[in-house]
């Protein structure tokens, strides 16, 4: 499991239940194009769900792996 992954897992905080900690899946796409035909998958997601409620969110893994401080980025989606 990645750094991200294992950050999103723990900084989770349920927006439904407010119940805290979550389980991550993840997802990749191809595009259109010739993308699609070699079969490049650009497209990368995380699927966080409340291990309370089963209430998903998605996470765009490109844009979370582009920052320098993840944590802070984490503390900003899931503050109190």
């Amino acid at each position: 499991m990645s750094d991200i992954e294992q950050k999103l897992e723990t900084a989770f905080i349920c927006t439904k239940c407010k119940s805290r900690g979550g389980n991550v899946e993840k997802l990749a796409m191809s595009g259109t194009g010739i993308s699609r035909l070699m079969e490049i998958q650009s497209y990368r997601y995380a699927f966080v769900s409340c291990n309370n409620c089963g209430y998903t969110e998605v996470y765009n893994l490109k844009k979370l792996e582009g920052k320098d401080k993840l944590g802070n980025i984490l503390e900003i989606l899931f503050a109190d």
